[in-house]
């Protein structure tokens, strides 16, 4: 019984070095509030169409990017309650990033954007390429992972995970092709 409280003491005091930007997200009252270090968790990545080559795979050779794609980041709290939800829209190049604007975690471990945050697509302008695929997991939620990535300005940190690529796919491809 002593050993599992210890492992539970250690583990609780570990996590935060292992995770800093989980320990970093939290809203000190003690400091003024112009002096409190805003951070911001972002998500980006790519959506594209599949080529016909490659229907019914998740490969994405000779894919195109789609731009002004729909795509959806949903979040659950450890209760699997979706805590958070935005669609948000790519650009020319078929890119998208994803500010996170309003996301919050009540358990700084349990509802971490690795473990509850997931992306998924919604829709494509293309009418040629808009059936939904499961490539990287777009159509039931592609997890997040961490790239290591940080944008870092004088009172603002970004925190920044990547998801996918995703891709749409085209209704009808030849014969040849399926």
């Amino acid at each position: 019984m002593a050993s599992r409280q210890l492992i539970i003491l250690i583990s609780t005091l570990l996590i935060p070095l292992a995770f800093p930007s989980i320990a970093a997200t939290e809203y000190d009252p003690k400091k003024p509030e112009e002096v409190q270090k805003k951070i911001d968790v972002v998500v980006e990545g790519m959506i594209y169409c599949q080529s016909c080559d490659h229907y019914g795979t998740w490969s994405l050779t000779d894919a195109e990017p789609i731009p002004s794609a729909k795509v959806s980041v949903i979040c659950k709290n450890h209760k699997d309650q979706v805590s958070f939800y935005k669609a948000f829209v790519t650009d020319l190049k078929g890119y998208f990033y994803a500010q996170l604007e309003g996301f919050k975690m009540a358990h700084s471990i349990l509802d971490h954007p690795l473990h509850g945050c997931h992306l998924k697509l919604v829709s494509s302008p293309l009418a040629n390429c808009s059936d939904l695929s499961n490539v990287n997991n777009g159509l039931y939620g592609a997890p997040l992972r961490s790239e290591n990535k940080r944008l870092l300005g004088r009172n603002y940190e970004a925190v920044i995970y990547a998801a996918g690529p995703l891709a749409f796919r085209p209704s009808h491809c030849s014969n040849t092709h399926s």
